[in-house]
């Protein structure tokens, strides 16, 4: 990387750099508008190949369709530097959205002009406006069938008065887009062209980073990352001063102590890359290096005169799992990492980065009790696991209930449903045994039903997949974290047993045929199977151990060649979300890099038996 010195700022405000995140709920086109912004800024050459959805670089992100991770990039528009952070839309990654917000002077908040706010839309601007932070809001997918745009500016508005916002930011700015197509409107009637409203808007409205470069240095950590030569990289907004490679800094840790070390490299944001500075001052985002352990929230000052900021505040996890050493016969058969050394290394690697996990000890030495917002950030964080080679059971997500004024309490949600006539009775009838209050039910001018539950949480564990079955996955489903309330009672949200394996071997058809009319099977006729797997499900609400590996016997009187006319039914596969789902409470969910396996706690049928009996007389 070539060094290029940072140009030389006298003034307290920086005229020449805007910082914005752009803030959304889930699937409203954030990462899409991105890639305009990019392409139209020129920051592509013209014959420079672009992938789609270009800041998603993560491949579960791309299979996905979501962004996980937040992402900075920058473009320049009239000689002004905009730097620009691509935020998550889903509430499991609200973590992300809450301390990106502190490197960010303003905010762009996308709103569908179909959907209209939506129950993130509401999270992610209520951080937004609790941080001060100016407001731009874009009206997108105006090019949408049903898009209502002037309607949904008048409930954005609503939505502004209801989280209690300023003056000024009540007197917002609005566009009409549409990132897929590339342009912006400052009314849905005009000519569409490009987005340069849009620059035009955000040099104007966000306003210019405060920043002070003969104060002593400051920054905040905000962001994380790794590289393999570099080694630990830690970043944030200046918020005062200069930083110098090779100059002594100082590092005041969430404990209180401090550490000085000398900033080996400074690295700026331009377009997607990530390029070596000599020196960077306040109001420009960045990156250093030189320092091997950094926390979110820590504070980068002078070594002279360090000063400690707040740390950054992030609301609690809701959802926990069991992280468990495999002990099932086949441990190390497919995973390269399978200790419980490995696993705890791997996820406290994890929280120094992942700023709403925790990991704690669990009740037995080959156990770690892990918590995050939500079953989808667990999912995702078991996934990449897999794909670096860990194996590991988890037992089933739990919600995490605590006492409030001497009440027993549990996280409760705001649920929001948009279904049709045909899945409305089914899902009103389901989220009343999970245990679901009804907010508010309206109806569109298509004929479709907004619904409006206030929900547990552990009675949304399991729903996705029933949802989309009813809606033949057409519904849309959205659910953010409201508070602790009183608890709500049991919740029943699974009615069938499972189908146990009696042994080990090899699962035949002959053994599935007959079972297969009354039970859904997971496993496919030659699949290697193991005492304790669940195998099925069964429609009975008991378990029934089953010898999937029975074979026919050859006689006189009939062949075993004869299996070539028995029909099996595919077996039922499920993603990791689905998985954690569906897993009951004596089960675990062993997850290997090449297979999803469901398996008894105690493998042992006999053993299994006499740990019930045990549990029933205490």
């Amino acid at each position: 990387m070539s060094v290029a010195q940072a140009s030389p700022v006298t003034a307290a405000v920086r005229e020449d750099i805007r910082n914005l995140a752009i803030i959304a709920h889930v699937d409203h086109g954030k990462t899409t508008l991105v890639d305009v912004i990019l392409r139209q800024s020129g920051a592509f050459r013209s014959n420079q190949s672009i992938a789609e959805r270009v800041m998603d670089s993560n491949d579960l992100e791309r299979e996905k369709g979501i962004t996980i991770l937040s992402k900075v990039t920058s473009v320049r528009y009239g000689g002004i530097k905009i730097n620009i952070v691509d935020t998550p839309g889903h509430s499991d990654f609200g973590g992300e959205v809450e301390r990106i917000l502190r490197s960010v002077d303003g905010v762009l908040l996308l709103v569908d002009a179909c959907e209209g706010p939506m129950p993130q839309t509401r999270f992610v601007l209520k951080k937004a406006l609790e941080q001060r932070l100016q407001p731009i809001v874009v009206i997108n997918k105006i090019d949408r069938p049903g898009a209502r745009p002037w309607e949904v500016v008048d409930e954005v508005l609503d939505l502004f008065i209801e989280l209690g916002c300023s003056e000024e930011q009540l007197d917002f700015p609005y566009l009409f887009a549409s990132g897929a197509d590339g342009y912006a409107l400052r009314d849905p009637h005009d000519e569409p062209r490009d987005i340069e409203p849009l620059f035009e808007m955000i040099l104007q409205h966000i306003p210019p980073p405060e920043a002070d470069p003969a104060l002593p240095f400051q920054m905040q950590v905000t962001s994380l990352d790794y590289d393999d030569h570099l080694g630990r990289m830690f970043g944030g907004k200046i918020l005062r001063g200069v930083v110098r490679q090779g100059e002594q800094v100082a590092i005041i840790k969430r404990d209180g102590s401090q550490d000085r070390f000398a900033v080996t490299k400074v690295l700026a944001y331009e377009n997607l890359e990530r390029v070596e500075v000599a020196e960077a001052a306040a109001g420009e985002i960045v990156l250093l290096t030189g320092y091997p352990e950094v926390q979110i929230g820590e504070t980068i000052g002078d070594a002279q005169q360090p000063e400690a900021l707040d740390l950054i505040h992030i609301d609690e996890p809701t959802v926990s799992v069991d992280f468990i050493v495999n002990t099932g016969p086949w441990a190390g058969r497919s995973g390269k990492y399978v200790t419980m050394r490995n696993i705890s290394n791997r996820l406290k690697r994890e929280v120094k980065t992942n700023v709403s996990l925790r990991v704690e000890p669990g009740a037995t030495p080959d156990t770690l009790r892990v918590s995050g917002r939500g079953e989808l950030q667990l999912a995702i964080l078991l996934e990449t696991m897999r794909r670096e080679g860990f194996e590991v059971c988890v037992s089933k997500p739990r919600a995490i209930t605590k006492t409030v004024d001497g009440v027993l309490s549990e996280p409760i949600e705001e649920l929001t449903l948009d279904v049709n006539d045909e899945a409305l009775g089914a899902i009103i009838e389901a989220l009343a045994q999970r245990r679901g209050e009804m907010i508010s039910m309206s109806r569109d001018e298509a004929g479709n039903h907004r619904l409006v539950f206030s929900v547990p949480t552990r009675g949304l564990i399991g729903f996705r997949t029933d949802f989309l079955t009813w809606t033949r996955g057409l519904g849309l489903m959205s659910r953010l974290f409201v508070d602790y309330g009183p608890h709500r009672g049991p919740i029943v949200t699974r009615t069938r047993g499972s189908l146990v394996s009696k042994e080990t071997g090899r699962a035949t058809a002959y053994a599935i045929a007959p079972l297969q009319e009354r039970a859904a099977f997971f496993v496919r006729p030659g699949e290697d199977v193991y005492e304790g797997q669940v195998v099925g499900d069964n429609p009975r609400n008991e378990d029934m151990v089953v010898n999937i590996c029975k074979a026919k016997h050859m006689t006189n009187m009939r062949s075993s060649t004869e299996d070539a006319t028995v029909l099996i039914t595919p077996p039922r596969l499920f993603n990791l979300e689905q998985a954690l789902a569906f897993i009951g409470d004596d089960e675990l969910l062993e997850v290997t890099p090449d297979a999803l396996r469901f398996r008894k706690s105690i493998l042992n049928d006999l053993d299994r038996n006499l740990a019930l009996r045990s549990a029933r007389r205490s």
